[in-house]
């Protein structure tokens, strides 16, 4: 295939994880080619050393440069690390693809996605069809959060989310190519161009929400984002983040509420943030004491209402989070 294409992993502690990816890609690269970065967080587990010992095992350091972050700044920060990297090439690569550690990709979806975007021009992003191990598809294309999207949130009331499907995510999991707002950053091919019209990643994300920011400044640069399930990957759901979805047992992290802060804040002003923030308070008060009242299991993490309140930008304040370490 012609084109040049740069493929990114982030790795934190999940070489195991990082190297059956590269398996993956190993078999995706002959019908495929492209070089891959894969930047160390700043694990300090041994996964600088074992993933290049497997590396050079396995014969792929033709195509496969491992570096060294020096600081775990997180996911927009690594991949920024390896971006940079490639940009400064003498040859420059045309996509960029944003592959996540705890990721097997299938035969063609690499490839899908970049003939996709040759055949549209427009299109800035694209995005695969996320599975878990048994086959299931993942919701993997979504809409822009809002304040509309936290009222839903909040209140979990099938009527309402009937009433507010316009602006809220759809539940419907697509078979055919569909334009949409933002998709998951597992498996996530950005055109180069994107970089020189709206920049990097936004560093002052830990984790959570920079893909979503990311889409939304692309959006707001007149390109366009899809969502193409011919590109299938399978997503091993948290063990990069060391977040699991089932069950919900942990409490959510700081960083997360410090994302979706920085998120309404940056993108929406404080007006809607704060909107954002009692739609959500007040829906999921109520849905608690319906839940309550129903005895019915609550299935969200623990103690989500106080650190929802804890985080509010009505007590966390107004500004935005500063770039650290960049």
């Amino acid at each position: 295939m012609s084109g040049l294409i740069g493929v990114i992993i982030v790795n934190y502690k999940t070489a195991d994880l990082t190297i059956g990816c590269l398996r993956s890609l190993s078999i995706e690269r002959r019908a495929c080619s492209f070089d891959v970065i894969i930047v160390d967080n700043d694990s300090q587990d041994g996964s600088f050393e074992k993933i290049s010992s497997a590396v050079l095992l396995e014969g792929w350091d033709s195509w496969v440069t491992i570096m060294a972050s020096g600081h775990n700044g997180g996911f927009a920060y690594g991949n920024n690390v390896a971006i940079r990297k490639f940009l400064l090439n003498k040859q420059v690569p045309e996509y960029f693809y944003l592959l996540n550690p705890d990721t097997v990709v299938h035969e063609g979806a690499v490839a899908n996605l970049v003939s996709f975007m040759k055949e549209k021009p427009a299109v800035g992003v694209a995005g695969s069809r996320i599975e878990d191990e048994s086959g299931k598809p993942l919701h993997s294309a979504f809409k822009f959060h809002t304040c509309l999207s936290e009222l839903n949130r909040g209140f979990s009331l099938g009527v309402l989310t009937k009433l507010l499907k316009r602006w809220v995510s759809d539940q419907v999991i697509s078979d055919t190519a569909v334009r949409t707002d933002w998709v998951s950053g597992a498996s996530m091919m950005i055109r180069r161009e994107v970089f020189e019209q709206v920049g990097l990643l936004d560093e002052a994300y830990f984790m959570y929400y920079e893909e979503m920011d990311f889409c939304l400044q692309v959006n707001r640069a007149g390109l366009e984002c899809w969502y193409v399930p011919a590109s299938r990957v399978v997503h091993f759901v948290g063990q990069s983040s060391g977040i699991k979805n089932e069950k919900m047992k942990k409490r959510i992290p700081k960083y997360w509420f410090d994302s979706r802060r920085r998120y309404f804040l940056k993108n929406f002003g404080v007006v809607h943030a704060l909107i954002a923030d009692m739609v959500f308070i007040t829906g999921y008060s109520t849905w608690k004491l319906r839940n309550i009242m129903q005895k019915k299991q609550d299935n969200h993490p623990p103690r989500l209402l106080y650190d929802t309140i804890m985080n509010s930008v009505l007590l966390r304040g107004f500004k935005l989070l500063s770039i650290k370490n960049k």
